[in-house]
């Protein structure tokens, strides 16, 4: 039942090439830097990538876009200043973008984990992204339908974890962790410290082990919450 990897390269050591991978993050606020590093030095390649955005500057999936490691990202905001990586490739036609309004992503992420088959939703009826999905009017609204995403892997990083994979977050660190861990086939939680089960508070406790396969520490360098 110890979930606890000895290493970022154990724990990423059978992704294969076309895999799906959720990346939490909120800006640079919970982002598994480490564990993105430790992808690009194991070398799949042809990822799908599920995240917020598509990285920033050189760093993070910006890094795996740039090494070309991507084929397609799911996300709901692609771009800002220094979103260099993802633009390149894109405007060439390198990249598959599906975008994905930052609500929906979330709740769309949230139905995969608990079991739902697909949802109605107000957002984006009327616009571009509602172009070929299904729509119902209800008590006088207008609704677009949605379906869950999956994804083969999660990467998530957490403040705490156990050997049984239980996780707690720091703050606004926590964003998309807990409903990735739920929508995977496998959570990869990256941890700044690892405790003795029976050390976290069960009231505390944010994404339970049932949830997480694997466990690595790594400690919180710098800005990096």
């Amino acid at each position: 039942m110890n979930k606890i990897r000895p290493s970022l390269q154990d724990a990423l050591a059978d992704i294969p090439d076309g895999a799906s991978i959720m990346i939490g993050g909120f800006g640079d606020a919970g982002v598994p830097f480490e564990m993105i590093d430790a992808l690009v030095e194991q070398g799949a390649e042809g990822l799908t990538i599920i995240s917020n955005n598509a990285g920033t500057g050189e760093e993070g999936i910006a890094k795996l876009i740039k090494l070309d490691r991507v084929k397609k990202i799911v996300c709901s905001f692609p771009r800002q200043a220094d979103s260099k990586a993802f633009d390149e490739r894109y405007l060439k036609g390198e990249l598959i973008l599906d975008l994905v309004p930052q609500g929906n992503l979330a709740e769309r992420i949230r139905a995969a984990g608990a079991g739902i088959g697909a949802f109605f939703t107000p957002t984006a009826y009327g616009t571009l992204l509602a172009d070929g999905k299904e729509t119902r009017e209800i008590d006088g609204r207008h609704y677009v339908l949605e379906y869950p995403i999956r994804a083969d892997y999660a990467f998530i990083k957490a403040h705490k974890g156990d050997a049984l994979g239980n996780l707690v977050y720091r703050k606004t660190a926590r964003n998309f962790g807990p409903v990735m861990a739920t929508a995977a086939a496998c959570t990869i939680a990256q941890v700044s410290e690892v405790v003795a089960v029976g050390d976290l508070d069960p009231e505390h406790v944010v994404t339970p082990g049932i949830f997480v396969k694997r466990v690595v520490a790594v400690p919180t360098a710098g800005r990096r919450s």
